[in-house]
């Protein structure tokens, strides 16, 4: 415990963004790094409470007042090695996680929670300036191989954990690099790619072979990884996006959100912003800009909010954002209770830099301009009932609010529904469950093919990167106990397995 005061001494304090006039300009990361008092005052605020209702609330079981102490006392390895005992990529959770852990910190009960993910992001940056992050080979090797499709998050960290064990482990990845949505999914803004390159490169010093370019199914045989690989892991994510089928579904300016995310990051990595396009879809043929348009982004959850910051980037006329669901309340309700994850209304740093928001509208029509162009919506405002819990129930529209709006640039961001039956999964024969995704157990991670397992958003459904690798950890462990019979791989730490070289 840093300081057994500092809660009440110090209030939450997050660290300075760059003016949203300058990072507008560019495509860089803006939140900038605590000064040394700051980040010892910020840890120090951790109660290190009887019950840490923070380990329960972060998927990963990450040991959170044990590093906070750490960071108090500036013992930066210590820090470390609490933090990456349970956490695989520590520079991508304190990047770009919700931090649910913060939701359930007890100090949060009435006042603002630690900034945990803040801290995190802190402890990993300090590890690799000092030195402290080094390639951990296995000691040995058992000759097992194991293919893993797919290199997000749930994919690398399953291989990390493999190649820990000692396994030699393969991942395929259909893309022109890896990294999955880690790479292509989320704005630079937000996770710069040199982040992910570094991980990727130590992965690669530790063992671990990428192959890209490699479309399971299409160039790559299923045949051949059943017959080659002792087992397959299935971590392509959920990559099917919902659509929104309505007149003029069709018109030139009505996108899904993850093709205008995806191109604006191979502009910014210097590729192609069109190879590979067929991979993914059909209609993906010209490239995407919302300078000077009026844009619409339909959905209000991350993908959404990336598709804003993105927009203001490339210098959109007009920015805004529908939801469907009505408006969320600022503060938590009596529907939920610390330390439940609440739904309340969250503001991100782009919506900050530009938007107007609505909530409860529900879109009616892509309108044209006769000539297959975009040029309008046609919306209309929602009335919905709810339970006696709170929860949003069912809508009606509104009498005499239907109304036609401009928009040049529609983009739908209302989440992924299932992985891409087509192709891989089809061919392989796995089980899918009621909603589309592989079916595999909730703790043994294994298909209806004996030597096939599947983890992350692929397994189930549409979920935060700290959730995929909190699954990539546990379905490891359930690989190596086939391959080997038991496992000494914990979820809560492989280093015992590796060591630094």
């Amino acid at each position: 415990m840093g300081k057994p005061t500092a809660f009440m001494e110090f209030s939450r304090e997050l660290p300075h963004k760059r003016p949203v006039g300058e990072r507008l300009k560019d495509y860089k990361e803006f939140i900038e790094r605590y000064s040394d008092e700051k980040l010892n005052q910020q840890s120090s605020r951790c109660m290190n409470c009887g019950i840490p209702f923070c380990h329960s609330g972060c998927p990963l079981g990450n040991i959170i007042p044990e590093f906070n102490d750490a960071v108090s006392r500036k013992s930066w390895k210590e820090a470390y090695e609490i933090l990456s005992s349970t956490n695989n990529f520590p520079e991508f959770t304190g990047r770009i996680c919700p931090a649910p852990c913060e939701t359930a910190c007890v100090l949060g009960i009435n006042q603002p929670a630690v900034a945990i993910e803040e801290i995190e992001r802190h402890i990993i940056e300090i590890a690799f300036e000092k030195g402290f992050v080094k390639p951990r080979k296995p000691s040995l090797r058992t000759g097992k191989k194991v293919a893993v499709i797919g290199s997000g998050p749930a994919g690398l960290a399953v291989a990390a954990q493999l190649n820990y064990a000692g396994h030699v482990v393969t991942v395929f990845e259909r893309d022109d690099q890896p990294g999955g949505l880690l790479r292509y999914g989320i704005p630079d803004f937000k996770l710069e790619k040199w982040v992910v390159t570094r991980r990727i490169e130590l992965l690669q010093e530790e063992g671990v072979v990428f192959k890209c370019h490699a479309n399971v199914g299409v160039n790559v045989s299923l045949n051949d990884l059943l017959r080659e690989y002792n087992a397959v892991v299935l971590a392509g994510g959920s990559t099917t996006p919902r659509d929104l089928n309505i007149p003029g579904r069709d018109l030139k300016g009505v996108y899904f959100a993850m093709e205008f995310l995806k191109q604006q990051n191979k502009r910014i990595a210097g590729l192609d912003p069109l190879a590979g396009a067929q991979v993914e879809s059909n209609i993906y043929h010209e490239l995407l800009s919302a300078k000077g348009k009026n844009v619409v982004v339909i959905g209000g959850g991350d993908t959404g909010s990336d598709c804003v910051g993105t927009s203001n980037r490339h210098g959109a006329e007009t920015v805004t954002q529908f939801e469907l669901m009505p408006m969320p309340p600022s503060e938590r309700t009596e529907f939920m209770p610390w330390p439940s994850y609440p739904m309340i209304l969250k503001t991100s740093s782009s919506h900050e830099e530009g938007c107007e928001r609505s909530w409860a509208v529900a879109t009616k029509e892509f309108i044209s301009d006769g000539n297959g162009n975009l040029v309008g919506l046609k919306i209309v405002d929602l009335e919905w009932k709810f339970t006696e819990d709170g929860r949003p129930a069912k809508f009606v529209e509104i009498p005499e609010t239907e109304k036609i709006i401009d928009c040049d640039l529609a983009l739908l961001a209302m989440g992924f529904v299932h992985p891409q039956h087509e192709g891989m999964i089809q061919e392989l024969g796995v089980d899918l469950d009621d909603r589309g995704n592989v079916k595999a157990g909730e703790k043994s991670f294994q298909t209806n093919i004996s030597k096939v397992f599947t983890c992350g958003d692929m397994r189930r459904g549409q979920s935060l990167v700290v959730w995929a690798i909190s699954e990539g950890r546990e379905c490891a462990r359930k690989v190596d106990e086939f391959l080997m019979g038991s496992s000494l791989l914990e979820a809560r730490d492989a280093s015992l397995l590796s060591k630094a070289v």
